[in-house]
C-alpha cells in the first residue's frame, strides 16, 4: 500500500497534483465548491481570536492598555496536510481574506504535501496569497502555534492488513504468483498489532479481517508533538473502535477506487498498483486515545453534517434567488448534508493543546456521530 500510493515515481498520489472531482477517482468536500472551506475559515478565526485573547492576556496584564501601546495580534500557523494542490487552502484564505481580514492579517500558510507534483502547483494555486504560503514542503512543521488540519489524510495512511485464524493473529503478506500479486497469511510483522487491537479492545473471532493503521498513530504523534498551542482538526471516514472490529466489518475496510467506481474482486488492492487509490476506514477511539495520551484534549468528534450545520452551512443558501450560482450553491450545501454522504460518513474530530476546553462555534450544535 505504501508503494503503491507513494513510490515517488509510481505512486497514485505521486503521479498527479489532484486526484479528486468529477475527473478523478472520488470526491472530497473540497470538490463540491469553496463552500467547505469557506466555514473552515469561520471556525479557524474563532480559534484564532482564543489564542491570541489567551496569549495577550499573558503578556499584558493590564486590563485597560494604552491604545497606542497594544502589543500587535500574535501570528496563527495555519498548517494543512496531505494539501493536495493547495485548493482547500485556498479556498480557506479566500474567505478569510473577504469577510475576516484581521484574521488574514494573521495567517502563516504551511503546506504538507507527500507527491512532488502536487507541491509544484502550491505557487500558482496560492498565487493571490503568495505572501501567507511560508512552506510548502513534506513534513510538518517542528513548532506550530495555531491549527493543524487535514481532509481525508488518515484513511490513506498505510495499513497492515490482519487476519484471525485459529491460530491466532496471522498478517497478510504480499506474493507474486504466476505473474500476479497474491496475499499469504504469515506471523504478525511486529508484536504492535496485537497490542493494538488488545487496546482497542477488539476481540476479532477467526475468520475476521481487519486493518491496523500504525502509521496513523505515528502520524498523530508527530501532529501532537508539533502542536504546541492551538488545535488539530481532522475530517475523515471511520467509526469507533466496537463497530469497526465487529462482525459488521468481518471483511475488513480495505477498498480501492478507480473513476468513481469501488473496484470488484477479493483483492482488488492488488491489481493494477499506482493506478488505483487504497484507502481503509479510521478507527476513530484509537485516534482519540492517542492525541489525549499525548497532551491534547478532546473538544469533539462529530458528523460533518453537524459541525458544518452549527458553523452556519444553512445560512448560505437563499431559497429565492434562482440564479445559476445561487442553484449551484444549494446543489453543494445538499452534497455536503444528505444522509449517507459526505455529511454522514466523514466525521470531524477536533482536538486542543494548552488552550483549555473552549466551546468552538463548530461544536456548539448538535454532536451526533452515525
Amino acid at each position: 500500500m505504501s508503494l503503491a500510493l507513494y513510490h515517488p515515481e509510481h505512486g497514485y498520489y505521486a503521479r498527479a497534483a489532484r486526484r479528486t472531482g468529477r475527473n478523478g477517482d472520488f470526491f472530497t468536500s473540497v470538490d463540491v465548491g469553496p463552500i467547505f472551506g469557506a466555514l473552515l475559515a469561520r471556525q479557524f478565526g474563532e480559534m484564532w481570536r482564543l489564542v491570541r485573547d489567551q496569549e495577550s492576556g499573558a503578556r499584558d496584564p493590564n486590563p485597560n492598555p494604552d491604545p497606542g501601546s497594544r502589543i500587535p495580534d500574535p501570528d496563527f500557523d495555519l498548517v494543512e496536510a496531505a494539501a493536495s494542490n493547495g485548493q482547500l487552502a485556498r479556498d480557506i484564505l479566500d474567505a478569510a481574506q473577504a469577510h475576516d481580514p484581521e484574521f488574514y492579517t494573521a495567517i502563516r500558510l504551511h503546506l504538507v504535501e507527500s507527491s512532488a507534483s502536487a507541491r509544484a502547483a502550491h505557487q500558482e494555486m496560492l498565487a493571490p496569497h503568495s505572501a501567507k504560503l511560508v512552506a510548502s514542503s513534506a513534513k510538518l512543521p517542528d513548532v506550530v502555534h495555531g491549527v493543524i488540519y487535514a481532509n481525508e489524510l488518515l484513511d490513506a495512511l498505510p495499513v497492515h492488513s490482519v487476519v484471525m485464524t485459529e491460530h491466532g493473529l496471522r498478517e497478510h503478506y504480499v506474493d507474486l504468483q504466476d505473474g500476479r500479486l497474491v496475499e499469504r497469511a504469515g506471523r504478525p510483522s511486529s508484536g504492535a498489532l496485537e497490542h493494538y487491537l488488545a487496546a482497542a479492545g477488539a476481540r476479532l473471532e477467526p475468520g475476521m479481517r481487519a486493518e491496523i493503521n500504525l502509521a496513523a498513530l505515528a502520524w498523530m504523534t508527530r501532529a501532537c508533538l508539533a502542536l504546541h498551542r492551538g488545535f488539530l482538526l481532522l475530517v475523515d471516514y471511520g467509526h469507533e473502535a466496537r463497530e469497526l472490529f465487529s462482525p459488521t466489518h468481518a471483511s475488513g475496510t480495505l477498498a480501492t477506487f478507480e473513476r468513481h467506481t469501488t473496484n470488484g474482486g477479493r483483492t482488488p488492492w492488488l491489481d493494477d498498483p499506482g493506478n488505483r487509490d487504497i484507502t481503509s476506514h479510521v478507527d476513530l477511539s484509537t485516534i482519540r486515545r492517542t492525541a489525549e495520551e499525548l497532551g491534547c484534549a478532546t473538544l469533539g468528534v462529530l458528523d460533518q453534517t453537524y459541525f458544518l450545520m452549527a458553523l452556519g452551512l444553512a445560512d448560505l443558501v437563499d431559497g429565492a434567488d434562482m440564479s445559476v450560482t445561487a442553484i449551484r450553491r444549494r446543489l453543494a450545501v445538499k452534497t455536503l448534508l444528505v444522509p449517507g454522504g459526505l455529511g454522514s460518513t466523514h466525521k470531524v474530530m477536533v482536538f486542543a493543546r494548552n488552550v483549555g476546553s473552549p466551546e468552538l462555534r463548530g461544536l456548539t450544535g448538535v454532536r451526533r456521530l452515525t
